[in-house]
């Protein structure tokens, strides 16, 4: 479901009168779901480590050069140098003074510090994206804006998870008669989701839904 798909059937489940163009999307009501589709598709989206958040990309390293410019989008999940797996070094002090172990890279601002070598390299990373949605043209984004924005959330899960989770924050109050079953699809939903899209059985992501 894209976004404007999404708000028409929170507008349904909440029993408001649904509309027929994105554009028609302009009342105070329709401004809270829409920011509230956002929050909860954002996070769920950044709890944990989702398999749908995989990516990969190459930096290139140039030789005699330690510091690279992270444009990493996301959280790095690995590097890989000539086939070696290296793994993060928190103390990036210990990089500036060539003391840092071997096979390790570590990070200061918004540069990456790597080991120095004598020719270029090529920096093979996996990554989990820091975005939350798909354009209809493939390029990803942070936030839905537009008609035909869909959640990076596989879509047989996207639609229960965004519309009940929207309905209960939007509502946010336990006495309100749908509350229990806005909930309840909600959490299974996510338990549907942790269950189904995890390769390795020893790994299953948690999801907390907070309440403000």
């Amino acid at each position: 479901m894209n976004y404007f798909e999404i708000v028409n059937k929170c507008l349904e489940e909440l029993s408001y009168k649904q509309v027929n163009s994105f554009a028609e999307l302009t009342k105070n009501d329709h401004k809270k779901i829409k920011n509230i589709v956002n929050i909860v598709n954002s996070e769920v989206c950044s709890y944990d480590n989702w398999n749908f958040k995989l990516r990969k990309t190459t930096l290139e390293l140039p030789a005699k050069t330690s510091e690279l410019e992270n444009t990493i989008e996301g959280k790095i999940a690995s590097i890989v140098i000539d086939g070696h797996v290296y793994k993060y070094f928190e103390k990036p002090e210990d990089f500036i003074m060539q003391k840092a172990p071997s096979k390790t890279y570590s990070s200061f601002n918004d540069l990456l510090l790597l080991p120095e070598f004598d020719e270029d390299k090529t920096i093979n990373v996996i990554y989990y994206t820091s975005n939350a949605v798909k354009q209809p043209d493939g390029n990803e984004k942070a936030f839905f804006e537009n008609e035909g924005d869909v959640s990076l959330i596989p879509e047989v899960f996207a639609e229960p998870i965004l519309v009940y989770g929207s309905c209960m924050r939007l509502k946010s109050n336990p006495q309100h008669v749908k509350f229990s079953y806005w909930m309840s699809m909600y959490n299974t939903a996510l338990a549907n989701m942790r269950s189904r899209i995890s390769i390795d059985a020893n790994y299953t992501p948690s999801v907390k839904m907070q309440r403000y």
